[in-house]
């Protein structure tokens, strides 16, 4: 069957808000309006196309089930409550927001369901027109999270939330898995002086074709070494203020409609930033990013550093120090290299087989390092202990318990506005 346009909301999550009071629906439902919210409607066919796509993805799922069909007729009547208030609150989303989610969704569904063609025969039109047709549909969707958000984004368990969660739930709380403490040290490899001219070159050079008539965009797909905004001709789109790296932000800002800058340096190489349109808060920006490419002797130095510290650490001094001092990945830096608590089963598997094969205290080998791709790098793991499986408990496993009570708690705090924005708003199942 073709699936309604209605039914992206269900394309990339399948998520019950809460219960609901509404009548079951009868298998043999009349075709058409299956309810009212506000001014909005539920049809018969928004289920039956979310239905569809849940056969799609679990060919167990049967589409007469009634049980099934209520919870998401429940699900549907929720959104729409939710986007009338939002609409009642003057909540707004932008045409920028729109664009910049309906790609993402396109490419969501692209990994679903193989290829673009795929698509085209599911909702039986083009992709033009499936571009065209979901934007209202997005612009309900992003009504949705932008209320949520605000009644629900900075909600957190309070130690007393935490210690009702525990004594309510502790028989029966899932096992805290095996877990492992781990710190690490990272260098990232530094491209040498010769290679950072020889990039700062090339970033001149494809200035100078595009000031004498060439494309921007035409040059950012051949030359840029920002792979995502390279395919849409260097489009980094519309970004607040603060979001970018200074030295990008200052060079951008203090350009005008279609000038292009100078090139810029930054942590990820050289930039041509050409500007689009800018605002006092926000920018539009095309760019092409030229990397300094690394040498063999690059990864060797960087390597050769961290068996340094590796080798220092054997001789008694303080990992967690070493990596105060030496480490380039900010983020871990200051807390002496710490990434936390992490279940083992969760780890890659070199890194995972690396990790059991030292004892409490180990430091492993350098190992390559890239959890930012544009940074390329190796580090050393620091096994500090192994903490076996175990039933939680408060003062073991605090942070664990208060991401499960928070959970809890919002989803209670959900339940309770959604039963109250019944209450208060119209609706009906027809």
């Amino acid at each position: 069957m073709t699936i309604p346009m209605r039914t992206l909301l269900a394309i990339v999550g399948f998520v019950l808000l809460v219960g609901s009071s509404a009548t079951l629906i009868a298998q043999d439902s009349m075709e058409g309006i299956v309810a009212v919210v506000g001014r909005e409607i539920v049809l018969k066919s928004d289920i039956d196309g979310q239905m569809e796509i849940l056969v799609q993805r679990d060919a167990r799922v049967d589409r007469k089930d009634a049980r099934l069909r209520q919870a998401i007729l429940d699900q549907l009547i929720n959104e729409r409550l939710m986007m009338t208030k939002a609409v009642e609150d003057s909540i707004e989303v932008t045409d920028e927001e729109i664009s910049q989610r309906m790609e993402y969704q396109i490419q969501t569904l692209i990994q679903q369901f193989g290829s673009e063609k795929r698509i085209e025969d599911l909702y039986g039109m083009s992709m033009t027109k499936i571009r065209r047709e979901f934007r209202d549909e997005i612009r309900k969707r992003l009504l949705v999270e932008k209320i949520q958000q605000r009644q629900f984004g900075q909600t957190k368990a309070s130690r007393a939330d935490i210690e009702l969660f525990y004594s309510r739930y502790r028989d029966s709380l899932p096992q805290i898995p095996e877990r492992i403490d781990l710190y690490h040290i990272v260098k990232y490899v530094q491209a040498s002086a010769e290679k950072t001219k020889e990039a700062y070159n090339l970033t001149l050079r494809i200035r100078d074709s595009i000031s004498k008539g060439g494309s921007f965009s035409d040059f950012a797909r051949r030359y840029s070494g920002d792979p995502i905004s390279a395919s849409n001709g260097g489009d980094l789109g519309s970004v607040d203020k603060g979001k970018f790296v200074p030295a990008f932000e200052a060079a951008a800002f203090g350009l005008q409609p279609d000038e292009i800058s100078q090139p810029v340096e930054t942590p990820f190489g050289w930039h041509l930033i050409q500007l689009i349109s800018k605002t006092t808060s926000s920018i539009n920006t095309r760019h092409i990013l030229i990397r300094a490419s690394q040498s063999d002797e690059d990864r060797d130095t960087a390597t050769a550093r961290l068996v340094s510290l590796k080798s220092r650490v054997e001789n008694a001094e303080s990992f967690e120090a070493l990596a105060r001092e030496f480490s380039d990945e900010k983020e871990t830096q200051g807390f002496g290299g710490a990434m936390g608590q992490m279940e083992i089963t969760n780890l890659p598997e070199e890194m995972r087989a690396t990790l059991i094969a030292l004892k409490d205290g180990g430091v492993s080998e350098p190992m390559p390092y890239a959890a930012d791709p544009t940074k390329p790098g190796f580090h050393i793991l620091y096994r500090k202990r192994m903490i076996a499986s175990h039933a939680p408990t408060i003062d073991a496993d605090y942070k664990q318990l208060e991401q499960m009570a928070s959970y809890e708690k919002k989803q209670r705090l959900e339940q309770e506005w959604m039963l109250k924005l019944r209450r208060e708003l119209y609706w009906e199942v027809r």
